[in-house]
């Protein structure tokens, strides 16, 4: 039933590899005394159109992509974690007899999963997970039951394998931003309790995870991201898509890129900050949240976090889930700190290979 591993421990070393829609992103780590050390990292683009909306398009480019991606980390390690979006998964909590053998449980719930799940169960790939005693009965278990479509879980093994890997695990990207998240807990103040908003902006997904004490509670995806910005400055200064990402990164533009372009999308980024909160308001008894942490390749721009905290009154961070680690001599540490808020999956996918949920 285990296609879909989320939930297994596993103590091998492997790279955590987030596919997003227009890069991939490699990350090795290691166990150093009860902290971690960055071994390898490397970020490459994929070729356009290759991942749609966290789908995957065409196999091979998106393969070539990791193979050349790994080869420059020169990492040794084949075997690899990847995850699915949220929006490909179903999760449901269920009560279960306490004192069930993990086969036994595993045999009921494939019985009883299709009154959950509204797929034909010869699609979909399950996994399980325990989290403790019923709210409702000292006699039952509360079980976490997710499913995701067969087709989602094996494209993405199908790339592993054609990248020369070894598909070990394939994750849900919210439970590796939780992940990740246990690393960058105790940089805010006020831990217990907390509720604390993950707003992951790609370069055309933005993902909204709330925790509450560390747990994921919600998740939402919708469409904005970084690419808005690079067509904005492709439309405004007659450049290709590969000179205005350059340019985005790299400076050089006109005097009124600032004023003109970078501040409206800033604001366009807090609106969209504002929605997505509002979307999580309005669907829980929540109505505020005790800190924002920014993540994915908007994170880093200039600015950004300062504004969202002044705009909406509630503090907000940069995730980098590094700084409590070391570093090994072969990785550049300045671009990896600059890169480290779009690390999130890969460090949670990475945090795999040990036995670590926070």
């Amino acid at each position: 039933m285990s296609l879909l591993s989320f939930l297994d421990k596993k103590t091998k070393p492997m790279l955590g590899l987030d596919i997003s829609s227009t890069t991939v992103k490699m990350l090795e780590l290691s166990r150093q005394g009860s902290g971690f050390r960055v071994e390898n990292y490397a970020v490459r683009a994929l070729p356009a159109n290759s991942v749609v909306e966290k789908n995957i398009n065409d196999v091979e480019s998106v393969a070539q992509a990791i193979k050349a991606t790994v080869q420059s980390s020169r990492s040794k390690l084949k075997d690899a974690a990847v995850a699915v979006p949220g929006s490909a998964v179903i999760t449901k909590m269920i009560d279960m007899p306490a004192g069930l053998s993990e086969d036994a449980m595993e045999l009921q719930i494939s019985l009883e999963a299709d009154q959950y799940i509204p797929y034909p169960l010869e699609e979909v790939a399950l996994d399980f997970d325990v989290q403790g005693i019923s709210d409702k009965s000292p006699d039952q278990v509360k079980v976490l039951l997710a499913a995701c479509r067969k087709e989602n879980v094996e494209t993405r093994a199908a790339v592993l394998e054609l990248a020369d890997l070894h598909p070990k695990v394939v994750d849900v990207e919210a439970y590796t931003m939780e992940r990740a998240f246990a690393l960058i807990r105790d940089q805010l103040a006020d831990q217990q309790d907390q509720v604390v908003a993950i707003v992951d902006i790609g370069s055309t997904m933005t993902t909204l995870s709330v925790l509450v004490d560390g747990r994921t509670v919600y998740t939402r995806e919708q469409l904005f991201g970084g690419r808005q910005l690079t067509e904005e400055i492709q439309r405004r200064y007659g450049l290709s898509e590969e000179e205005a990402g350059l340019a985005k990164k790299q400076g050089g533009l006109p005097d009124d890129y600032e004023p003109e372009v970078l501040e409206p999308f800033k604001d366009s980024v807090v609106q969209q900050v504002t929605r997505s909160l509002q979307f999580f308001f309005s669907s829980s008894q929540y109505n505020d949240v005790d800190h924002i942490v920014l993540a994915g390749g908007v994170a880093s721009m200039s600015g950004l976090a300062e504004l969202i905290e002044e705009k909406l009154g509630t503090s907000a961070s940069v995730a980098n889930p590094f700084a409590n680690m070391s570093i090994s001599s072969r990785v550049n540490s300045a671009a990896l700190a600059n890169d480290a808020p779009a690390l999130m999956i890969a460090t949670g996918l990475a945090l795999r290979s040990f036995d670590f949920d926070g």
